[in-house]
């Protein structure tokens, strides 16, 4: 008899400790009795009826993400690849339809997201595409939510992550951004040279201007020291015609006084006369006749010669004969 209770009790426990069982968290089981649904148990330690009652399946109740590449044309005939990454999960409420109703969710999803990317993009041109990628992840998102929704699949977010043109046309576009590039930098170039020369020419008139000041702050002050020097002569008794030309002959004489100081200097003064020029040119043709006589005089002059012997001279004339030995 014992050995008959032995066999029983170890099947008892077995079978006692099979009826209970874990769900993780953020997870669902579905339980099935003979083959049909029964429940869906939620996390945590669960009791079911040994061997009427199993295990049908787990549903993940954590956000998925699911990667679709599509290669598709734009309006302007351009091929491109883009990738859209989709987020869902399953609706806790709606586990029995996310289980019974959608065997392959990732190959719905893709063919939806398929058909939504092939009806949107070749209304784009490629430089819209890249503009509004958004618009294009918002319609997936929009037509997903409407498909999937009856399956018990809540769609999170869509976006596209990546677009990629062929080889070729990024090689073209390359070329396209750094030709504006270039062109923003010589504007900008151009830009800065014709600010360089408006400051130039704004400090060469300033530059100007202050001089013109100076210049005239200069003969205000001689004009003022004029008028104070006539003052001075006119209190000790000469009058204004004689202190102007007093004034003049100081200033000749200190003039003069400059011009020798200067070694370099290569000044001519001409007498203040009206005959001035002719004077002097006269008298350079005089100087210059003069200098040429005394030169032919000069020229026409006998040598002298001297005798070795007793170290006397006598004048040399080829028309005398007198002195030839015969």
């Amino acid at each position: 008899m014992e050995f008959i209770m032995f066999p029983i009790l170890f099947i008892g426990v077995i079978v006692l400790f099979s009826s209970f069982f874990t769900v993780k968290q953020q997870t669902s089981v579905v339980i099935e009795r003979f083959g049909k649904f029964m429940s869906i148990r939620n996390s945590g330690l669960q009791l079911k009826i040994p061997i009427i009652d199993r295990i049908a399946g787990r549903v993940n109740l954590r956000i998925q993400q699911l990667d679709v590449i599509i290669e598709t044309k734009t309006k302007d005939n351009v091929f491109v690849k883009m990738k859209v990454s989709v987020q869902f999960k399953v609706i806790q409420e709606k586990v029995y339809e996310a289980f019974y109703k959608l065997e392959y969710p990732h190959d719905q999803i893709t063919a939806y997201v398929f058909d939504v990317v092939r009806a949107e993009v070749p209304k784009l041109k490629l430089d819209d595409v890249f503009e509004r990628k958004d618009d294009i992840a918002i319609a997936v998102k929009r037509e997903l939510n409407e498909a999937m929704m009856a399956y018990g699949y809540d769609i999170i977010n869509t976006l596209v992550t990546d677009i990629d043109p062929d080889i070729q046309v990024k090689n073209a576009m390359n070329r396209i951004n750094a030709a504006d590039r270039e062109k923003t930098a010589a504007e900008f170039e151009s830009e800065a040279q014709r600010i360089r020369i408006v400051a130039k020419a704004k400090a060469e008139a300033e530059s100007k201007r202050l001089q013109g000041q100076g210049i005239a702050d200069q003969r205000r002050e001689i004009a003022r020291g004029l008028v104070e020097s006539v003052e001075v002569l006119n209190n000790v008794g000469i009058n204004s015609q004689e202190a102007s030309a007093l004034i003049v002959v100081t200033q000749h004489y200190d003039t003069l006084q400059a011009i020798g100081a200067d070694t370099n200097s290569n000044l001519i003064l001409l007498p203040n006369s009206p005959q001035a020029g002719s004077d002097m040119l006269n008298n350079m043709v005089a100087s210059f006749t003069a200098s040429n006589q005394i030169g032919e005089t000069m020229k026409n002059q006998p040598k002298r010669s001297k005798k070795k012997d007793d170290h006397t001279s006598t004048d040399y004339n080829p028309s005398d004969t007198s002195n030839e030995v015969s």
